[in-house]
C-alpha cells in the first residue's frame, strides 16, 4: 500500500432519496477501473448496482447499508462510502460521516434541496465535513442547476459558487463549461469514458465570463495573492484552485459541479475536484480523549510511525465471522499486532486485515494512518477505540438517536425462535438504533427502530437470512411520561424483620424540568442525611424514572430536590436510602399531575400542485399541523408536524390520494403532550392489556 497521506481522500456521498448517489458511485467505480461494466440501480439486466449488494437493496432499488470501497484517480487513493438516503437508516449516514474527511452532496437538478438534503447537511456540519455539491440529473425535464445553487444559499446557508455551467439542458444536455480552465468539456464514447476539451461555444462565452467573475470574487476572499492577481488581470489556474480549496476546507465555500451520472456526463471533472478541493487526512484535525489525564483532548497526527489510534465504526456479521470496519487516525495497524480495546480493557491480536470493495474483500498486510479497512475476528461494539497497549485514548462517541417506533414479534415455532434470537443478537450489535427486548409483562419480544421501513427491512432480513418466520403485531409508539406541576414528598422507609433493620427518610419536592431528562439537587444541611447516602438517594430517584406509574413508559423532564431527611446510626444503609427515594418518588408522582408525551415527526410531502388540497386534508385528519407550503414549479412541498401514532400506513394513503405521484419523508422532531382524549384512550387500552396479561 502506498503511504503518501497527501494522496488519500476519504469521502462520502450523501443525498436525498433517489438523487442518484448509487448511480454516481457506480460511474466513479467504472471510470477508475474498479469495475468493467455499468449496472443500473433498477437495471433491466437484473444485476443491480455494485454497491447495493444486498438482495433487498436490489429489489427495492434503495441503499440500506452503507457500503465501502476504494478506487484510484490520477495518483490519488479515494476511499468511498455510499450511504442510504432514507432517514430511517440515518445511523448509517452518521457513522460514515464520523470517519470521513470530505463529502459530496448530491442534489437533483429538478427537486433541488429536498428535506433529506437538509438533514444530511446538518449531519455534515455536526462533524465539520467540508463538501462539494454535485447537481445531478441535468438531462431531466425541468432541470435548473442555477435554481439549485440559489436554494443551496437560501435553504442551507452555503456560500455556493458555480464551478461549471451547463451546455444545454434537459434532453439537449451535452456537457459543461469549466470556469477554472475556461474550456468546454464533452463526454464521448458509449459510456462517456473519453473526455474531450473544446473551445467554449460562442453563445455561452458571455455567461461563462460572468460566472467566472463571480467565482473569482468568492475565491479571492480566501487568498490575498488571488485578489492581487485579479486586479492585474492574469489569474493562474493553480492560484485560483488553491483559493477555492482554502475556502472549501474552512467550510466557508461550496464549489458546485453538475452533470448527469445516468447519462455518463460530468463525473470525471467531479473526481478531479475531489482530488483538488477535498482535504487529505493530515489536513483534518482529529481529536481523542486521554483517559489517563481526565479526558483531556489530544490532537492526533496522521503519522504512520506514531502509536496507534483507530476507531471501529461499523460491524457486520459475515460468512467468516464478525467483520469490523475501522478507520486508523494515527499509527499503523498491522497483521499480527497486539492492540488494546479501551472500552473493554482487553488486549486482542489482529488476525486478518482486509480492504473492502462492496461485499468483496482483499487481504492486506497493514492499514496506515488515514486509511479505512476492516478486521476479522475482533470482539467489539460499534464506536470502540483501539490503541497501542499503554495508551488510553478514546475517540468521542457518535451521536446515536433514540428509536421512536416499536413492534411486537412472535416466532412461528421453536426453530423460528432460535433463529430469531440469533438474528436479533446480530442486528442489535450492528445497528445501535435497532433495539430488541422482552416485555416481561406480556412475554412478547419487542423490536424498536427509527421508522416503519427500518423495522420492515429487519423483519424481512430475519426471514431471508435466518429463516426465522415471525408474525408481527401492531406498531407501538415510544411514548414518554412527564410531570406538569411541583409536588412534595416526605417518605420514611422502615423495615424490621429480624437481623439488621432498614431505615431512611427523605423529604423534598419534584418539579418539571423543561430542558433535559433528569436533574438531582441536594439542599441537605447539617447532615440530616449523611453525605455517603446522598448518591444512594440519587440512584433511587433515577431508577424510578425508568417506568412511569401512569402507563409504564419511561419518565423524562423531572427535577428532584431533597432538603431534609433522617438516618439511623445502625439501620441506615445504601439499600435503605435507595428504597426510601423510590418510595418518595411514588408518593409525589401522582400528585405532580403526570402527562403522556408522544413523538412528533417532521413530515415533508412533495406532491404535484393539483393534489395539494388532498394531501393537506390527509395530514389534518392525522392531527397534523401544517407548518408551511412552498410551490416549486409544478410541484408543491408541504411541511407539517404530525404525531407518529397517526402516521402508520400513511404511504398507502398518500399513494391512493395522489395517484402515486407524491412522496414523503419523515423524521423525529420532538416530544409533545398528547391531547386529553388520546391520553384517556391510551390509559383505557393499557388497563385492558393489564387485565389480559393477568
Amino acid at each position: 500500500m502506498k503511504r503518501d497521506p497527501a494522496k488519500i481522500r476519504n469521502i462520502g456521498i450523501s443525498a436525498h432519496i433517489d438523487a442518484g448517489k448509487t448511480t454516481l458511485t457506480e460511474r466513479i467505480l467504472y471510470y477508475t477501473n474498479r469495475i468493467h461494466a455499468i449496472h443500473d440501480v433498477k437495471g433491466k439486466d437484473g444485476v443491480g448496482a455494485t454497491m447495493d449488494f444486498m438482495e433487498l437493496e436490489k429489489e427495492r432499488g434503495i441503499t440500506i447499508t452503507s457500503a465501502a470501497t476504494y478506487c484510484e484517480w490520477r495518483g490519488h487513493e479515494i476511499n468511498i462510502i455510499d450511504t442510504p438516503g432514507h432517514v430511517d437508516f440515518t445511523i448509517e449516514v452518521e457513522r460514515a460521516l464520523r470517519v470521513l474527511d470530505g463529502g459530496i452532496l448530491v442534489l437533483c437538478s429538478v427537486g433541488g434541496v429536498q428535506s433529506q438534503s437538509i438533514t444530511v447537511d446538518r449531519q455534515m456540519s455536526r462533524y465539520h465535513v467540508p463538501c462539494l455539491a454535485f447537481v445531478n440529473k441535468c438531462d431531466r425535464t425541468g432541470a435548473n442547476p442555477y435554481k439549485v445553487v440559489e436554494q443551496l444559499k437560501e435553504k442551507l446557508g452555503h456560500n455556493a459558487v458555480l464551478m461549471q455551467i451547463p451546455i444545454g439542458l434537459e434532453s439537449d444536455f451535452d456537457g459543461v463549461v469549466d470556469l477554472v480552465t475556461m474550456k468546454a468539456v464533452y463526454f464521448d464514447g458509449s459510456n462517456g469514458e473519453h473526455v474531450r476539451y473544446e473551445e467554449i461555444p460562442s453563445e455561452l462565452v458571455a455567461e461563462a465570463e460572468k460566472r467566472r467573475e463571480e467565482l473569482i470574487d468568492a475565491a479571492s476572499m480566501f487568498s490575498d495573492e488571488l485578489m492581487e492577481a485579479a486586479l492585474e488581470g492574469e489569474i493562474p489556474e493553480d492560484l485560483l484552485r488553491d483559493a477555492i480549496r482554502k475556502g472549501t476546507l474552512k467550510r466557508e465555500l461550496t464549489p458546485v459541479f453538475m452533470g448527469s451520472a445516468y447519462k455518463n456526463k460530468g463525473v470525471q471533472p467531479l473526481l478531479d475536484a475531489v482530488t483538488y478541493y477535498l482535504p487529505h487526512p493530515a489536513e483534518v484535525e482529529n481529536k481523542a480523549l486521554d483517559l489517563d489525564r481526565d479526558e483531556e483532548e489530544v490532537v492526533l497526527e496522521a503519522d504512520p510511525e506514531k502509536p496507534l489510534v483507530a476507531l471501529a465504526f461499523k460491524l457486520e456479521e459475515g460468512r467468516y465471522g464478525q467483520l469490523t470496519y475501522i478507520r486508523v487516525y494515527q499509527g499503523t495497524l498491522r497483521k499480527g499486532d497486539m492492540i488494546f480495546n479501551n472500552r473493554s480493557g482487553q488486549k486482542v491480536k489482529v488476525g486478518r486485515v482486509v480492504r473492502m470493495h462492496a461485499n468483496q474483500m482483499e487481504d492486506i498486510e497493514s492499514i496506515p494512518a488515514g486509511y479505512i479497512g476492516a478486521l476479522f475476528g475482533i470482539d467489539c461494539v460499534s464506536g470502540d477505540t483501539f490503541t497501542t497497549p499503554g495508551y488510553r485514548y478514546s475517540m468521542t462517541s457518535m451521536h446515536v438517536p433514540d428509536p421512536v417506533i416499536s413492534l411486537a414479534i412472535v416466532p412461528a415455532d421453536n426453530k423460528a425462535q432460535v433463529n430469531m434470537s440469533k438474528a436479533l443478537s446480530r442486528f442489535t450489535k450492528e445497528d445501535p438504533t435497532f433495539r430488541a427486548y422482552v416485555n416481561h409483562e406480556t412475554g412478547e419480544t419487542i423490536i424498536s427502530g427509527m421508522g416503519e421501513l427500518h423495522l420492515e427491512v429487519y423483519i424481512e432480513r430475519m426471514k431471508r437470512e435466518y429463516n426465522a418466520e415471525v408474525s408481527v403485531g401492531a406498531p407501538q409508539v415510544a411514548y414518554r411520561e412527564t410531570i406538569t406541576k411541583r409536588a412534595e414528598f416526605n417518605y420514611t422507609h422502615k423495615k424490621q424483620t429480624g437481623g439488621a433493620g432498614q431505615f431512611g427518610r427523605v423529604a423534598g419536592w419534584i418539579e418539571p424540568l423543561p430542558d433535559g431528562d433528569f436533574e438531582f439537587e441536594s439542599q441537605i444541611v447539617g447532615g440530616a442525611i449523611p453525605t455517603e447516602f446522598i448518591p444512594s438517594c440519587e440512584k433511587g430517584f433515577r431508577a424510578s424514572m425508568e417506568k412511569g406509574l401512569l402507563l409504564g413508559f419511561p419518565i423524562t423532564g423531572v427535577k428532584v430536590v431533597i432538603n431534609d431527611g433522617q438516618a439511623h446510626s445502625v439501620d441506615s444503609s445504601d439499600m435503605a436510602f435507595q428504597a426510601a427515594a423510590r418510595g418518595a418518588f411514588k408518593e409525589a408522582y401522582m400528585k405532580a399531575k403526570p402527562a403522556i408525551l408522544e413523538p412528533i415527526m417532521k413530515v415533508v410531502v412533495e406532491t404535484p400542485a393539483e393534489f395539494q388540497g388532498a394531501v393537506m386534508g390527509s395530514l389534518n385528519q392525522r392531527r397534523g399541523m401544517i407548518i408551511g407550503t412552498q410551490d416549486e414549479g409544478d410541484m408543491c412541498v408541504i411541511e407539517a408536524e404530525v404525531p407518529l401514532a397517526e402516521m402508520f400506513g400513511y404511504s398507502t394513503v398518500l399513494r391512493s390520494a395522489t395517484q402515486g405521484k407524491a412522496q414523503f419523508t419523515m423524521e423525529f422532531a420532538t416530544y409533545k403532550q398528547v391531547p386529553k382524549n388520546v391520553a384517556e384512550e391510551l390509559i383505557k387500552k393499557a388497563q385492558e392489556e393489564k387485565k389480559k396479561a393477568a
